[in-house]
């Protein structure tokens, strides 16, 4: 079906349509594409909605190539009859259906399950939604803000005595991706070791993959009675940590919870005798003493260099990190001698370097080979090799706003 697919990755065979819209459910399937999986992406004739998000160049999204990168991109309006007879025409040759629209907007267009099982009887069927397919909520509308503030991140998220704060990014989305990816992979493992299996519905409410990582909150309300809060950039859970700033004015990290860590960083900002306090000898007991200790690190942190520092824990092996921008990413050692930011030829821009695909595998690796690009670009490879219109066929439906 795809031209440029490079046929390999574990899940080289098979094959995704994706007709969801701006972020969460396209990220699942652009993470099925890293492995090798064929995804065929609709959109709008008008494009989707995230070919408007910034940062722009040359009124290109850059957010758009990465997020739909490993694509095939066509253009179609399901919404109307024959736009509707393409799309039952190119289904029964996919195994995945990722869709993100409102609860029974597919049934309207004459595209519920039962219809699309009677087509393709083992289809599985993601259905992204901000709440999920039933419950009071069902019908409302859904953005990433809306699953981290109910999902209850942003309200741990901040100082405490400050307001909760979002993300500089929407993780909401992201996180809905990996659990709409696993959950696809999930019932394709069922489907695989049964070949009677039917095909399955997938009900992903964003909201509830966002509250799954927030893991002890809800136990620690019911049986502790508390709503778990605020801390900035202080852990409740182990100290010493926090965010510092050192003589040079760099910012840095600094995390580690066990007696063995406590110990190293202690030796790397010379502090040998903080070992053997009773205070601190357990994380427990330091966990209560989180100020104090905290007050010691950055009295040696605002002395000292970020070169010095990083010098003292790496011998000492401490957990303390730098905190990165984008332009020490992509210059950083590490990043650069596993070939993590992979260059990947761009119809706009020649050639661009977006990360590769996490995790690796060692004996059939993915690979990400092409950017997300135009809209409708593969109208005539689809349209014209697949499904055999012919030119006149495809000029009319342009003209009629269809494809």
């Amino acid at each position: 079906m795809h031209a440029s697919h490079p046929g390999r990755g574990p899940l080289s065979g098979l094959r995704v349509l994706d007709i969801a819209t701006i972020l969460a459910a396209p990220s699942a399937a652009s993470l099925l594409a890293d492995y090798g999986a064929e995804v065929l992406k609709i959109e709008l004739p008008s494009g989707d909605g995230c070919r408007g998000f910034p940062p722009h160049k040359d009124g290109k999204s850059l957010w758009w190539k990465v997020t739909n990168r490993n694509k095939q991109l066509i253009s179609l309006d399901l919404r109307k009859p024959d736009g509707l007879a393409l799309f039952k025409r190119l289904l029964p040759r996919f195994d995945v259906l990722i869709e993100n629209f409102r609860p029974g907007t597919l049934d309207r267009w004459g595209l519920d399950r039962e219809t699309l099982w009677s087509i393709q009887p083992r289809l599985v069927i993601l259905r992204a939604t901000a709440f999920g397919q039933d419950g009071p909520y069902r019908d409302r509308a859904g953005f990433t803000r809306i699953f981290e503030a109910m999902g209850g991140l942003t309200y741990i998220t901040g100082e405490p005595d400050g307001e909760p704060m979002h993300a500089g990014y929407p993780i909401g989305d992201s996180i809905g991706g990996l659990f709409g990816a696993l959950g696809i992979m999930t019932a394709l493992w069922k489907r695989a070791s049964d070949p009677d299996a039917p095909g399955e519905e997938i009900d992903l409410s964003l909201t509830e993959a966002m509250l799954k990582l927030m893991e002890f909150l809800p136990i620690k309300y019911d049986l502790l009675g508390e709503s778990h809060g605020r801390s900035g950039n202080t852990s409740q859970y182990s100290a010493p940590t926090g965010v510092f700033r050192t003589r040079d004015g760099s910012w840095i990290s600094l995390s580690g919870s066990t007696d063995a860590l406590f110990s190293a960083n202690c030796r790397a900002i010379n502090r040998p005798d903080l070992i053997d306090d009773p205070h601190f000898a357990s994380n427990t007991a330091r966990c209560s003493h989180t100020e104090e200790l905290n007050g010691l690190f950055a009295d040696w942190f605002s002395q000292n260099d970020l070169s010095t520092i990083l010098q003292q824990f790496e011998k000492y092996q401490g957990t303390l990190s730098p905190i990165y921008s984008a332009e020490q990413i992509v210059n950083d050692p590490q990043v650069q001698a596993r070939g993590f930011l992979h260059p990947v030829p761009d119809a706009d821009f020649g050639t661009v370097r977006l990360q590769n695909v996490v995790p690796r595998f060692r004996n059939d690796p993915g690979r990400v080979y092409s950017t997300g690009g135009a809209i409708g670009q593969d109208n005539d490879t689809i349209y014209g090799d697949l499904l055999g219109l012919s030119n006149a066929q495809q000029a009319d439906l342009r003209e009629r706003g269809i494809i």
